[in-house]
């Protein structure tokens, strides 16, 4: 909602131009992350031999604790630039406790806004701190898969209708622009004026977190 332009890019939008703006994201959840902790990153899929089985182990191997070349081979090179921007987000921008991504690479935006949703901690959570973990988000939003658009589209057209149908009348739809589904949501996502920590948004969300596709989330 507020973040043609690949799907990557307009998150940039929102995360790098309106840092302080929180999504309305609330639909991540799902235990898939494998949490290890602060300190861990959850293990990605992997098509070769990993005695470990650790991105962190790894890393720490090649000396490069936190850059996407220095993961095991055969691991996504999207989840290992979200495993870079984790650890950015930990180390540096103030979020020690920022969550793992899923193993679809994708963060769980759930549990970000939820981090975020706690009293002086929504101004740093789409890029750290002063947007310090700009470049690795750059980095990650660059490696993600190319979407579907179409499909992309009327994920959130149906999402837009659900929140509508359970009391967030103002919720807007997506559109689609060159080609490209461009999220829906608040109308004004400059000055808000759906409160995305309203307990009948936070019922809403809920009820129509099935509706996207994973990763589309952390968009509208």
């Amino acid at each position: 909602m507020s973040f043609p332009i690949p799907s990557a890019g307009l998150r940039l939008a929102a995360f790098v131009a309106v840092p302080v703006l929180a999504l309305t994201v609330a639909c991540g959840g799902g235990d898939d992350t494998g949490t290890k902790g602060h300190g861990a990153i959850a293990d990605a899929p992997s098509t070769t031999s990993d005695p470990s089985g650790s991105a962190e182990s790894s890393a720490a191997e090649n000396g490069k604790e936190g850059s996407p070349s220095a993961q095991p081979s055969g691991k996504s090179a999207f989840y290992d630039a979200q495993v870079a921007f984790v650890r950015c987000m930990r180390a540096k921008g103030g979020y020690p406790e920022f969550p793992d991504p899923r193993l679809s690479g994708h963060l769980d935006w759930a549990k970000v806004n939820e981090l975020g949703s706690q009293p002086g901690r929504n101004q740093g959570i789409k890029a750290g701190k002063n947007n310090v973990c700009v470049p690795e988000l750059q980095a990650a939003m660059a490696a993600e898969p190319k979407r579907d658009q179409q499909k992309s589209y009327e994920s959130m057209l149906a999402h837009a209708q659900c929140m509508r149908d359970n009391g967030i009348s103002r919720f807007t739809n997506p559109v689609m622009s060159g080609g490209n589904a461009v999220p829906g949501g608040d109308p004004n996502p400059g000055s808000p004026v759906i409160d995305p920590e309203s307990p009948a948004y936070k019922q809403a969300r809920e009820a129509c977190k099935s509706k996207l596709l994973d990763g589309l989330d952390g968009m509208q």
